[in-house]
Formats: structure tokens, C-alpha cells, sequence
């Protein structure tokens, strides 16, 4: 049986009477079904001053107006909340809230499309869209990774459970997807190659932070780990088994350098994940 992406998954922080009550009272307006604690808390590694991230998942179209009201309840002032689409066409909307002197974020997702993205994945399709604050752009597939490494706080249907029971097993079609999307990033090191001896750094950079996001998007497949976005990925595959060594270090060298000798080593990186790629497929 493959093994699954949630093997030994590390304990959620201890969840504070607010924000249960928070989540609790988030699955009463209409439209949300679910509450689901994200990020750092919910992987056991978060700081002191850390926020909590909570997804918000919905039906339909939830109702700003009473998230909003909620909001204020919860901050002490008026909130803006941003209904689907406000923060872009995958991030989707939600709000951020101070209480107890603590960020707090809610983050809409709705689980209609949570689902079909999850069936996508299953299949081994998955997408790449533009979305603020995700730089090399926002993989479908984070959508059940944040599922399956969430925690849920509140679901009174269940709905939300039952998708987390169904993601705990990685697809092995998307793990096969995702490991052969790492051309794309023999690819990008082609094209900077080409922009480095005149000098166009923005081009180089671009062009090997996109590389080396496929590759850490790859080694997280290769091992059925679910990558959820560019933050901590490059240490996160650095730390995987198999991942050549010195991988983060090279990765960190060749975007100091963004010159011919760092095109260089990105290329020397890119063959050296690749083989292990390859050799697995083999």
C-alpha cells in the first residue's frame, strides 16, 4: 500500500477557548460549513507571535454581512471582509482580525471546488493559476494539502471530515503529474541561460526561482508530501530523502549569483533531481 502523505502528522497547538468559540460560531452564518485550523499552528511548528489561519469553507455564496458582524465582534472595531474573488481568483476572500493582541485570519475557500480540484488531482490533472502573494503562482493541488494537513475546529455535517479522511492517501497519479512537471524547470534554467550574458537579472531570477519552484514542487510529489506554497519550500525539500546534496545551498547561491556561473549551477541542480526522479519512475 503506497504510503500516505500524513504519515506520523506532527500535533496542532492547543487550540484556545476563543478561537474554538470563533470556529463554532463561524459554521452558524450562512453559506460556511466548516472551520479548519492551517499554517503553522496546525502543523505543531508555529512561533509565539504566530497567526492562526483559519479556513473558511463554504457553499454557495457565504454571507459578508454577517461575517462581518462577526468580525467586529471578535476585533472590537469594523472589519472589512472580502467576499469570494476580493483577494484574487484562488486565495478567494476572508479577513484579518486581531484578538487577544493575535492575528487571526480567515481565508474562504469553497468546498464545492475544493472537492473538484481534489477529483482533478486524483486523476493527475492539476493547474498553475496567477494569484497575489504567491509569487510562482498558485498549484492547485494546496487546496486538499491544506485539507489533509489542516485540523478541523468545526463541521457540523461532517462535510469537511470526510474530505480530510479521502486526502490522507496521496494520489498516485498526482504524484506522477507533479514529478514530471520537472522539465519545466530544465526548461526555465534554458531560458535564463540565454538572458545571463547580457546581464538581464530580472530575467535570470525569474527564470531560476521558477525552476527551482518546480523542482521543490516535484521532490514534495516524489515523496507524496503535500507542498502548499513557495514559503519554507526550498528547506522543506532540502530536507527530504534522496534531494542531492547541498541542494539548498546551491539554490541560495545560484540567486545571489543570477550570472552565467549560477545559470550553471542551477542546470548542475536541475540534473541531479531530475536522475532521482527518474530513477523512481524507473
Amino acid at each position: 500500500m503506497p504510503m500516505t502523505s500524513n504519515d506520523a502528522r506532527p500535533a496542532p497547538c492547543d487550540v484556545p477557548d476563543r478561537i474554538a468559540a470563533m470556529a463554532a460560531r463561524l459554521t452558524e452564518v450562512p453559506g460556511v460549513r466548516a472551520v479548519a485550523l492551517g499554517g503553522s499552528r496546525a502543523r505543531g511548528t508555529q512561533r509565539p507571535d504566530s497567526d492562526w489561519d483559519l479556513g473558511l469553507y463554504y457553499r454557495g455564496t457565504p454571507d459578508t454581512a454577517a461575517l462581518a458582524a462577526l468580525a467586529a465582534a471578535f476585533h472590537g472595531s469594523p472589519v472589512e471582509v472580502a467576499g469570494p474573488g476580493g483577494w484574487g481568483p484562488w486565495v478567494d476572500g476572508g479577513a484579518w482580525l486581531r484578538v487577544d493582541g493575535v492575528p487571526v485570519d480567515w481565508i474562504l475557500r469553497d468546498l464545492d471546488r475544493v472537492e473538484r480540484v481534489w477529483e482533478d488531482c486524483r486523476a493527475g490533472r492539476y493547474e498553475v493559476g496567477v494569484q497575489p502573494g504567491h509569487p510562482l503562482g498558485f498549484w492547485s493541488p494546496a487546496y486538499p494539502g491544506e485539507v489533509a494537513l489542516g485540523h478541523v475546529l468545526a463541521d457540523p455535517g461532517g462535510e469537511l471530515t470526510a474530505l480530510r479522511a479521502r486526502t490522507a492517501v496521496y494520489p498516485e497519479r498526482l504524484r506522477e503529474a507533479l514529478a514530471g512537471a520537472a522539465w519545466e524547470a530544465e526548461f526555465s534554467v534554458a531560458a535564463a541561460r540565454k538572458s545571463a550574458p547580457s546581464g538581464d537579472r530580472l530575467h535570470v531570477s525569474l527564470c531560476l526561482s521558477r525552476a527551482f519552484g518546480v523542482l521543490a514542487q516535484s521532490l514534495h510529489a516524489h515523496h507524496r508530501r503535500w507542498c502548499l506554497n513557495e514559503k519554507g519550500a526550498l528547506a522543506a525539500a532540502a530536507a527530504l530523502p534522496d534531494t542531492p546534496a547541498g541542494f539548498a545551498e546551491r539554490v541560495d547561491a545560484a540567486l545571489r549569483g543570477l550570472d552565467a556561473a549560477a545559470v550553471e549551477t542551477a542546470a548542475e541542480v536541475v540534473r541531479e533531481v531530475r536522475a532521482v526522479l527518474g530513477a523512481a519512475a524507473g
